[in-house]
């Protein structure tokens, strides 16, 4: 991930710039902080992990919805650092269904015995990304971070990142795109008209936001200005203070 050339006093972006690798996730972020606001769909149930995608069919980018995270993004940002980034990257489908996918591969072409249940696949995976984030976690510059590559492709996605910032009850997940085919028009398809746009030189940006008594969230999605593909997604949230009476 990188630093943006806008809005880079924040503490968190040093600490992922001096982590990330250039042109990667946090267009995002700069704008994060000035974290706008989301809305928990009914029925949504924080302690309840996605399904890794089975026989359904591949992960694609259109199964991916940012509204899905904001009950688990909501619930790290009460967490300490290693706990919140669990909570986060435990339930994000596009990380599930990455892992899912490696687990599977690895015990075919090892010729092991592969998980026999759809319940054992899921806690194997489960697992695997626990030890993601224990083996990935760094702090720098008060925030916990996780940055890991989806480098094995094919894969709509190459890099999630979570950030927990260690000063404010406020979380973060960030998705890179691994190639050009998921485009604005399909986020529209299924968000509607952005809350707000803007132009930077390299790119331009769709800003969605949601409220409700709780916390403020919204989602930017980094566009390429010359074919219409989304290369980066972000998604913050922030909590808001209990009212005093």
């Amino acid at each position: 991930m990188t630093g943006w050339p806008f809005l880079l006093a924040s503490d968190m972006i040093a600490a992922l710039s001096m982590r990330m690798k250039p042109a990667t996730l946090v267009v995002s972020l700069a704008l994060l902080l000035c974290v706008c606001v989301p809305h928990l769909s009914a029925g949504s149930d924080p302690g309840k992990k996605p399904p890794s995608p089975g026989a359904a069919g591949p992960f694609s980018a259109e199964d991916f919805d940012w509204r899905e995270m904001l009950p688990y993004l909501f619930v790290a940002a009460a967490l300490p650092d290693e706990q919140g980034i669990k909570a986060v990257l435990e339930h994000a489908g596009v990380l599930r269904a990455y892992v899912s996918t490696e687990i599977r591969t690895a015990c075919k072409a090892s010729r092991n015995p592969c998980p026999a249940s759809a319940d054992a696949l899921e806690q194997e995976v489960t697992k695997n990304i626990d030890q993601i984030v224990q083996e990935g976690l760094f702090h720098r510059h008060k925030a916990a971070i996780v940055d890991y590559p989806l480098s094995k492709q094919p894969f709509p996605f190459s890099e999630i990142a979570a950030v927990k910032s260690e000063k404010h009850p406020d979380a973060y997940l960030m998705l890179q795109l691994a190639d050009h085919s998921y485009r604005a028009w399909q986020v529209q398809a299924k968000y509607g008209e952005p809350n707000d746009t803007n132009i930077f030189q390299w790119y331009s940006v769709y800003e969605y936001k949601q409220d409700n008594a709780q916390y403020t969230s919204k989602a930017i999605f980094e566009i390429d200005p010359t074919d219409g593909a989304v290369l980066k997604v972000a998604i913050s949230l922030k909590p808001k203070k209990a009212k005093s009476h």
